[in-house]
């Protein structure tokens, strides 16, 4: 039987391209405002911006519908795990360089195959174990167990994948969900959850004319790339565009050079090298078997 291979229109390309170059800078935005306000600001920022930006583009005609769904325990518990992988990686940028942060976060397509075995019944594949086992071993590269980079710092970006690997999760769970619903729920979680706890960061912050500039930013930067997915996937199967999405980690290396002095070692190369490497070789594997078919790309935002 032969495997019957449909072209990637251009225009998804650049959409996905263009989504995770805003992803890089807006997690450049947000180590740079990392070191002079409270993450939990930041967290906020970035998902109330996309709640404003969704009810401007949706209300006028879903109306209350922007709520509706049959799984509303899955929606609420989807919308506190990509909450919780939001605040574990701004965390993360704070003390890790760019490049080294975004790398860890991409270990979620293995974290996902563990998961997925054990949540949703798949098997566990000889060519899976290999990926695996490759994306951890990338990971250990990075992390340097023992080196100082280990001090605490690197749990925050790995706590953010495992996060992220179980929201992919739910995400499957709600397949049949509106999209624009699934889409809506985490924003308006995270602004609400971010807003309950303003009191433990201070109700008055001083922020400069150019903080609040970038503060702004990040709002639009964050919801901008989230649209350009939605009209990419209007456009290709996520499965087909998920090995474009590593270009992420190329424009992290980049701004980390260019804008922090931040180059990474040879053996974080290599690791980064193995962790994009493996995860390439596993969307191609698994969607020649059809055995996945991720519900979106793996980009950190």
């Amino acid at each position: 039987m032969t495997t019957r291979h449909v072209p990637i229109p251009p225009a998804a390309v650049l959409m996905i391209a263009g989504a995770v170059a805003c992803f890089a800078v807006l997690d450049g935005v947000i180590k740079t405002l990392s070191v002079r306000h409270p993450v939990a600001l930041l967290v906020w920022t970035r998902w109330g911006f996309q709640v404003i930006a969704m009810l401007i583009w949706l209300a006028p005609t879903m109306g209350t519908g922007m709520l509706r769904t049959r799984q509303l325990p899955m929606q609420l518990v989807r919308g506190v795990l990509l909450l919780g992988s939001s605040i574990f990686f701004m965390t993360a940028l704070k003390y890790l360089p760019l490049a080294e942060a975004t790398a860890i976060n991409y270990t979620t397509p293995t974290i996902v195959i563990l998961l997925a075995v054990v949540f949703l019944g798949e098997r566990m594949t000889r060519p899976r174990i290999v990926f695996v086992v490759a994306g951890m071993a990338g990971m250990l590269m990075i992390v340097q167990p023992g080196a100082e980079l280990m001090k605490g710092s690197a749990v925050f970006a790995l706590g953010s994948a495992v996060c992220y690997a179980f929201y992919q999760i739910t995400t499957r769970m709600l397949a049949g969900e509106d999209p624009r619903v699934t889409l809506f729920y985490p924003a308006l979680i995270g602004t609400l959850l971010m807003t309950a706890v303003w009191p433990w960061f201070g109700t008055r912050i001083d922020i400069s004319w150019t903080d609040l500039a970038l503060l702004g930013l990040i709002g639009v930067l964050g919801t901008v790339g989230h649209f350009l997915f939605i009209l990419a996937f209007q456009r290709a199967n996520a499965s087909a565009l998920t090995p474009f999405t590593y270009m992420q980690l190329v424009f992290a290396t980049l701004i980390g050079w260019l804008v922090y002095n931040d180059f990474p070692d040879a053996l974080t190369l290599a690791g980064m090298g193995l962790i994009a490497g493996s995860g390439l070789l596993l969307t191609w594997h698994e969607r020649r078997r059809a055995l996945l078919a991720p519900a979106e790309p793996t980009a950190i935002d």
